[in-house]
């Protein structure tokens, strides 16, 4: 039984034609970040879309994200929720997340966003100390990957019931399946993965989209 049809590169630019619906601003943020040394960290275009699409779906107005980088998710996310959304972003860096914010600007919705530079397990600790458990709709992460736990810990506590969390690489190249994988990210996402496939509070599916994605649903 075929389980997924193989993405040829000319099936792949198929796909990417007839679904895609890029921006200027978008390509122009894809194509700086393409010239940074850690280029590989950005979401490909398509993720962007997708996860643009679910907030859309969910009708989000709060929306939670672990891991900037230059901001092309959370500029694809921001533009997606209404006049009256809002976003919490946490990352460590502020080389990074400049870049990210003045395509924000670009868009004119960087107001919608509350960017906090620390630690994300601090900042996340400090949202559900502020008393903003429950009130969250979508939260995107893509971070430390040994930290997975904890960040998908605090951000069910975060969303309301039926709010959606997403998690990237969560197939690290294909190095969770090794048989005895020496890269700590791969063992950390591979009991990441194991958990959450028995964590009765939530409904989930891991994509084989991109690196791994993972959607899981509160319940």
């Amino acid at each position: 039984m075929l389980t997924q049809i193989e993405l040829s590169d000319d099936l792949q630019t198929y796909v990417r034609g007839v679904s895609l619906r890029d921006t200027l601003l978008l390509r122009e943020l894809r194509e700086e970040t393409a010239h940074l040394p850690l280029a590989s960290m950005q979401v490909s275009a398509e993720q962007g879309q997708f996860l643009a699409t679910l907030v859309r779906a969910l009708g989000a107005r709060r929306t939670l994200e672990v891991g900037v980088f230059t901001g092309y998710s959370l500029l694809s996310t921001t533009l997606a929720l209404p006049a009256d959304g809002r976003v919490v972003a946490c990352d460590s860096s502020r080389v990074w997340t400049t870049i990210a914010m003045k395509y924000l600007a670009r868009a004119d919705v960087s107001d919608k966003v509350d960017l906090r530079i620390g630690d994300a397990r601090e900042s996340l600790q400090q949202l559900l100390a502020d008393g903003q458990a429950g009130t969250f709709d979508f939260a995107f992460v893509d971070a430390d990957k040994v930290s997975y736990q904890a960040y998908y810990e605090a951000a069910l506590e975060l969303l309301r019931p039926g709010g959606t969390v997403a998690f990237d690489n969560v197939l690290w190249s294909g190095l969770v399946v090794a048989e005895h994988p020496a890269d700590p990210d791969a063992v950390a996402l591979r009991a990441f993965n194991e958990s959450l496939h028995f964590d009765e509070r939530i409904d989930l599916s891991l994509l084989p989209y991109g690196d791994g994605l993972t959607i899981a649903v509160k319940r």
